[in-house]
């Protein structure tokens, strides 16, 4: 199956996924439901703060979870099949092939003793059956892709005679060289200044246009949220609070930890006066989750029932997906508030 097969709206649907870390006498629910969908050809972020499963997700989708953490519940649809039921075998044939992922730092996932040439061509050689000769030549054209200067010559350097965002376009050489249908990104521009990772940020959308993949951006920066992506995916105490288009999610935020996101955000039209909002609490650890919802310890708009009851994921006519007792008939609060009001700025 292919991801020009029109059959298929999205290349990634992921519904009630449970990802658990297991100790002798608990179960840590790191992820806890989750439920987004991609649909091809897009971008979809997934934000949130540290400590809410967004990496975690992402390792689910590849079935990169080690021991003591397991995949408990769920489905991880891609191009219709589900993930979750496949072996080990087929896995192997899936990652680095029709998905593809970009880790956080570069110097830490790149093998230090094996040149930048080496890596790339071993994606070649595994997925490819291609000989040492066409690898190294087909390893060549990707590091011009990827915008890397006498890319004959850096073929034979090894990770730590380059730069940092050398390093990370090397990351995306690899990641790219079987051209997946599917490219994950977890923090790709974390470790960069902002020069680079605009340039990386550009690169990335250049290939998507020209290759056609979907794209999963794993960030806790609103800000390059609102650049490159179709859909936003929020995400809290492992599960999503709130998914809709980039433009409604900016433009009309429900979930009151959206917003408290949102807040965080510089605006861009005038100087900073003071300090910038931020949300009062920590994230709850996911040994010990609240009773309600997860965000009622932290949110000024929580009542008792919020306190005491986790509210559903309820999805309406466009597809966009809340998780909040404020937009339901259970609602005990104040009826006529306003959470978007809370807004400290509309300008991102």
């Amino acid at each position: 199956m292919s991801i020009k097969d029109n059959s298929f709206e999205n290349i990634l649907e992921i519904n009630g996924l449970r990802t658990s870390f297991f100790t002798e006498d608990l179960e840590v629910k790191a992820v806890d439901g989750v439920t987004y969908t991609l649909p091809k050809g897009k971008t979809l972020g997934v934000v949130g703060e540290s400590g809410s499963g967004k990496s975690i997700t992402a390792l689910s989708i590849l079935k990169l979870i080690e021991d003591p953490g397991k995949i408990v519940g769920g489905e991880i649809k891609f191009k219709g099949e589900n993930l979750v039921d496949k072996k080990e075998t087929e896995m192997r044939k899936i990652r680095g092939n029709e998905i593809s992922m970009i880790f956080q730092e570069p110097m830490t996932s790149l093998n230090p003793t094996y040149t930048v040439g080496q890596q790339i061509s071993e994606s070649y050689k595994i997925h490819q059956g291609l000989g040492k000769k066409e690898a190294r030549e087909r390893s060549i054209e990707m590091l011009k892709l990827v915008g890397i200067p006498s890319p004959e010559k850096r073929i034979d350097q090894y990770p730590f005679e380059l730069s940092g965002g050398m390093r990370q376009r090397v990351m995306i050489a690899i990641a790219l060289a079987c051209n997946p249908d599917l490219l994950i990104a977890d923090e790709p521009t974390t470790a960069l200044d902002v020069t680079i990772q605009a340039q990386i940020l550009d690169l990335m959308n250049q290939l998507q246009e020209e290759l056609g993949m979907g794209i999963l951006l794993i960030t806790h920066d609103l800000g390059v949220v609102a650049e490159v992506c179709d859909y936003v995916a929020v995400m809290y105490g492992g599960q999503i609070v709130e998914y809709a288009d980039v433009k409604t999610l900016f433009e009309q935020p429900k979930h009151p930890y959206t917003v408290g996101l949102l807040n965080s955000i510089p605006p861009s039209d005038h100087d900073i006066e003071g300090e910038l909002p931020i949300i009062q609490g920590q994230v709850p650890s996911p040994a010990d989750m609240p009773k309600g919802c997860r965000f009622a310890p932290r949110c000024p708009f929580a009542t008792d029932l919020c306190r005491e009851n986790l509210p559903a994921l309820e999805t309406d006519e466009k597809g966009n997906q809340i998780r909040c007792w404020i937009y339901s008939d259970q609602w005990d609060g104040d009826p006529e508030v306003n959470v978007d009001a809370q807004r400290t700025s509309k300008s991102y």
